[in-house]
């Protein structure tokens, strides 16, 4: 069976990336510097060889991928397994009140407990990778030998590296989740495999782009 190629994705900037605060399964949409992001992904992958974009189904992702739908023609597919980890409590809250609110849930969030769940409803880090896999694999493997764009969120993007690099939903993170970078990865009935991360170059002209100043 031939490698499926993934080209993984983050969504687009938002005013709550900005501000720090959680969206997790809440519908957030972009702002005009993620709706720029968008656009400029769009342009980068239009000369790609690509089958199909799959997509999480919350909006933030969702415009996302439709600009690289366009810029490449090829139809574009939500998928609910690809939204980000649900947070519970304490979506729509700052860092900082989860942290004054919360102190013994915030500990247990920064050590990275692989059963810890947000309250009412959260994932822990183990459904989330469980979730993320079984997902991304189902879709990968309708594709051998072929290209698909994953459109997804920060937290389902560290689920896949830490899964293609075999590391622990625990182990400190050492690498960027940019809003808009594209990510590399390769499939096959035997695992993941990293083929690139955080490519940004795509967005670092955005003084020579008149139309999209924030």
């Amino acid at each position: 069976m031939e490698a499926t190629r993934i080209i993984a994705v983050r969504h687009g900037e938002t005013a709550w990336n900005v501000a720090a605060r959680i969206q997790g399964q809440l519908d957030v949409g972009l702002n005009e510097t993620g709706r720029w992001q968008a656009r400029r992904v769009g342009e980068a992958l239009a000369a790609e060889a690509i089958s199909t974009v799959y997509t999480s189904d919350l909006g933030r992702a969702h415009e996302t991928a439709q600009s690289i739908g366009v810029a490449t023609g090829v139809p574009v597919v939500p998928d609910p397994g690809l939204r980000e980890r649900c947070f519970g409590l304490f979506e729509g809250k700052t860092f900082t009140e989860i942290e004054e609110t919360w102190p013994d849930q915030a500990h247990n969030w920064r050590k990275r407990i692989p059963e810890w769940q947000p309250p009412e409803g959260g994932e822990s880090l183990l459904q989330l990778r469980e979730r993320v896999t079984r997902t991304v694999q189902a879709l990968a493997s309708r594709h051998s030998g072929e290209q698909i764009v994953v459109v997804a969120h920060g937290g389902v993007l560290d689920a896949l590296y830490r899964v293609a690099t075999r590391q622990e939903v625990d182990a400190p993170r050492t690498w960027e989740l940019p809003n808009g970078a594209i990510n590399r990865l390769l499939w096959t009935p035997e695992g993941f495999t990293l083929v690139g991360w955080s490519d940004t170059q795509h967005l670092d002209h955005e003084a020579l782009d008149e139309n999209s100043r924030t």
